[in-house]
């Protein structure tokens, strides 16, 4: 059963799931439009079984849903506002000092 995650729980979510390179660029990719994951490994050149666990990972942080497409499953974000946020980030001026990295940057945490 689905349900609607708190406000809190939302913003969390979505920066666990960009705080990895490889999660923000599929995310960025499904911004465009709804893919397979064989199609989204090839653009992204990531292996499959990589690939799989990004899309897991956002599966379970509720940003991305599946849809069945015959044998196969597409791959799609879970509300189309989330591309509308993904656009507002990228507009958005951040301030940092070109010898800085955000603490815990080297980690690959999950959701």
């Amino acid at each position: 059963m689905l349900t609607v995650a708190p406000d809190i729980d939302v913003l969390a979510r979505f920066g666990r799931a960009l705080a990895d390179p490889i999660r923000c660029r599929i995310l960025l990719a499904l911004r465009k439009a709804p893919a397979y994951p064989a199609d989204l490994a090839d653009e992204l050149d990531v292996s499959r079984t990589r690939l799989s666990n990004h899309l897991a990972c956002l599966r379970d942080c509720g940003l991305v849903v599946t849809a069945p497409d015959g044998r196969r499953t597409r791959y799609e974000l879970a509300d189309p506002r989330l591309g509308h946020a993904l656009e507002d980030l990228l507009a958005a001026v951040v301030a940092v000092e070109s010898d800085k990295q955000c603490p815990g940057a080297e980690t690959e945490d999950c959701c």
